[in-house]
């Protein structure tokens, strides 16, 4: 008895089994010809295609025996699925209903414009087809970092260097300030110092040598009594000394006006040994209109003929003049210099040791007619012709240092 099957259970014959494949061999892939080429943009995601459930077996199917295997024919390539293009209009955001209008996109910040012939910096340009994709970078500077030179670190001012430098200041002003006040007082100046002879024969007593303002012999032609020839001998010369040293207080007091600085003083002798003379310089602090002054005192008031005023001797022992003292001075002479700041004196005496009761000034000794004994032993000329050969040396040594040079 043949049982019926119903139409529902009725199933679609088996499709003939793919024939064998060797192995290692992958088969051929399916494409066609005429299909469209997808576009440039990634394709649109679409579901899988859902598996459809293998025909159950139905007993009468498991009874029947298979057939006999036969060749298999070629299988049939399946045409391609056309994938359709991609829409160009990008999904609308989410809460915007669909066909409304989007905002447009944000125009992207232009990136810097490379050197020409110097390769694109990462991520400014999209890869080509087939390199790895490098993601792009949004850090990429506008514009180069800016190259600032490292400066040298300045060091704090220290405060102990302005106080020394302002120390410095004042100390500099105050020695200008200084000098400028000694040349005003003093009166002169450095071109002065070379020209002016008062202040050369101020500073001769220790300038000019001592053989020059003192010459170990003096010559006196026509110098003598009845102008014979007199020649005088050095024989001491003393230290300079303070005027207080070498003066009387009265003829001191009458130098005061003039004020004096320096005394220096010698001893000579004649060429028979008989008489010795000193000889003086005092050198003053006066100017010229002062020593105009103190001559004109002398002249009028007559101070070179008192004996109170007579300059004091130098004998020092061993010599000559050892005897001679303040008791034995016979004759002298007072002259103050108008060229120069300069007093020059003489006292002479007898070199025995003789003491002399009436000293008689130089210029009445020399007189003519004179008959005193100092006058007949020429004493007064004594006096006076060592007193000039001195001052005359004094004038050439002044000379000498007023005298410019070429």
């Amino acid at each position: 008895m043949t049982r019926s099957i119903p139409t529902a259970d009725r199933q679609a014959p088996a499709a003939p089994a793919p024939s064998p494949t060797p192995s290692g061999v992958a088969p051929p892939a399916s494409f066609t010809l005429n299909a469209p080429r997808p576009p440039a943009t990634a394709p649109a995601r679409t579901s899988p295609p859902q598996a459809t459930p293998a025909p159950a077996r139905t007993a009468s199917a498991a009874a029947t025996p298979a057939p006999a295997p036969q060749a298999a024919p070629a299988a049939t390539p399946a045409p391609a699925e056309a994938v359709p293009p991609a829409s160009r209009t990008p999904p609308a955001p989410p809460g915007v209903p669909p066909g409304a209008p989007l905002a447009p996109p944000p125009t992207a910040r232009r990136g810097p414009v490379a050197p020409v012939g110097s390769p694109p910096a990462p991520g400014l340009y999209p890869p080509p087809p087939g390199a790895p994709r490098i993601p792009l970078r949004h850090d990429v500077p506008e514009a180069p970092a800016e190259t600032t030179t490292r400066l040298r670190p300045v060091r704090p001012r220290q405060r102990w260097r302005t106080v020394t430098a302002a120390a410095c200041v004042v100390l500099g002003l105050g020695l200008i300030g200084g000098a400028a006040t000694g040349a005003w007082l003093t009166g002169d100046s450095s071109a002065e110092t070379t020209k002016s002879p008062y202040t050369a024969a101020r500073a001769a007593w220790h300038s000019v040598p001592v053989d020059t303002l003192f010459p170990r012999t003096l010559e006196g032609r026509g110098a003598g009594p009845g102008g014979t020839h007199r020649t005088w001998t050095r024989i001491a010369v003393a230290a300079d000394s303070p005027c207080a040293d070498g003066l009387d207080p009265l003829l001191l007091t009458t130098l005061r006006s003039v004020g004096c600085e320096r005394l220096v003083r010698a001893t000579y002798t004649d060429a028979t040994r008989s008489a010795v003379t000193t000889v003086g310089l005092v050198f003053t602090e006066a100017d010229a209109a002062g020593m105009q002054a103190l001559r004109t005192r002398f002249t009028e008031q007559k101070l070179g003929a008192r004996k109170d005023l007579m300059p004091r001797t130098y004998a020092p022992e061993g010599t000559p003049a050892a005897s001679f003292g303040a008791g034995q001075r016979a004759s002298w002479t007072v002259d103050p210099l108008t060229e120069f700041p300069v007093v020059v004196l003489a006292v002479s005496g007898f070199a025995d040791g003789r003491a002399v009761a009436e000293p008689q000034p130089a210029a009445d000794a020399m007189a003519s007619g004179a008959a005193t004994d100092i006058a007949q032993a020429g004493l007064g000329h004594e006096a006076k012709g060592v007193a000039d050969r001195v001052e005359r040396g004094l004038r050439a040594a002044v000379a000498d240092l007023t005298e410019q040079p070429g």
